[in-house]
């Protein structure tokens, strides 16, 4: 398992969801929902600067049949927007995370439509979550790199 702090990040039409896993990569925790808006690009990098993140986690929305969804190119263009700053990207399957969140939510009492803000941080730490599990699991990182459009015609 490297050692380091990650981001996860939930895409959404309206809102962010961002988490962070403690040093040692074992553990997410929610941090902040931000709006979905010209600066949300940059709510997020500050949070991975702030914490001198070793990479940042981007929730991938695909089909249970394994397609692409209308989210899918989204999430990628946000990712891809991330990238550009020079910290590390990497897309992971999020397939079911904001159900699962929406789930949790129900479970412990909570209004799924008065906790919109808190369940995309849910959906973050679950994000993470699987992607750090995976990674104490297999030594490879999870899911897929993302290279910057200038990083691919080199």
């Amino acid at each position: 398992m490297r050692a380091g702090r990650r981001l996860g990040v939930d895409v959404g039409k309206a809102r962010v969801g961002v988490a962070m896993s403690d040093p040692h990569g074992m553990l997410a925790t929610p941090v902040e929902t931000v709006p979905r808006d010209d600066n949300a690009i940059d709510a997020v990098l500050h949070h991975a600067r702030d914490a001198d993140a070793i990479e940042i986690v981007v929730g991938l929305p695909i089909a249970l049949g394994g397609g692409d969804t209308p989210s899918t190119a989204d999430a990628r263009g946000f990712a891809l927007a991330l990238a550009k700053s020079g910290i590390p990207v990497r897309l992971v399957d999020e397939r079911l995370s904001t159900v699962s969140a929406h789930s949790v939510m129900r479970t412990v009492g909570k209004n799924t439509k008065k906790s919109r803000s808190v369940i995309d941080q849910a959906a973050a730490v679950i994000i993470l979550q699987h992607a750090l599990d995976a990674e104490a699991s297999n030594p490879a990182p999870p899911g897929t790199v993302v290279v910057p459009e200038e990083d691919q015609q080199q």
